[in-house]
């Protein structure tokens, strides 16, 4: 997550959450927390358009890991940080059970796959392909119309 998205959910500046992170950077090895580079910044800036006027900063943005969000809040020390550490780390968990999840199912599959015989096959290939994200081209972007053509 970026700081600045953090600093929002903490209803605290972006500045002063950089602060506090510098202050106690020992906290936040690589594995927690990165800063970005000049050059994913423009892409970052890039996908989501033009920003409103001082709406970013001259320093390039951190991201923060996981890991990185659970130490904020005993680097930010308010009940609010607290708060939204708490519902931060349960949408982690969820995302993780979903995760999980899927994999438990692909498992179990191919528990039933080895289970059967062949003539559930095409069955278990279908659910596969199911299961599978799209391959093959993008769909054709659909042009709106055009006058004069």
């Amino acid at each position: 997550m970026l700081d600045s998205d953090l600093a929002e959910m903490y209803e605290v500046r972006t500045k002063e959450l950089n602060k506090a992170v510098s202050r106690n950077i020992d906290s936040f090895p690589s594995d927690f927390m990165f800063q970005l580079t000049a050059e994913e910044y423009r892409s970052l800036r890039f996908q989501f358009g033009t920003l409103k006027r001082g709406a970013h900063s001259k320093y390039l943005p951190r991201v923060f890991m996981e890991q990185g969000v659970g130490m904020l809040s005993s680097v930010l020390k308010s009940r609010r940080a607290r708060q939204v550490n708490i519902q931060i780390m349960r949408a982690f968990v969820r995302l993780r059970q979903l995760l999980n999840t899927h994999k438990e199912l692909a498992r179990k599959l191919e528990e039933l796959e080895r289970k059967y015989d062949a003539q559930f096959k095409c069955v278990f290939e279908a659910i596969k392909a199911l299961m599978e994200p799209p391959d093959g081209p993008e769909p054709k972007r659909i042009e709106g119309f055009k006058p004069g053509k």
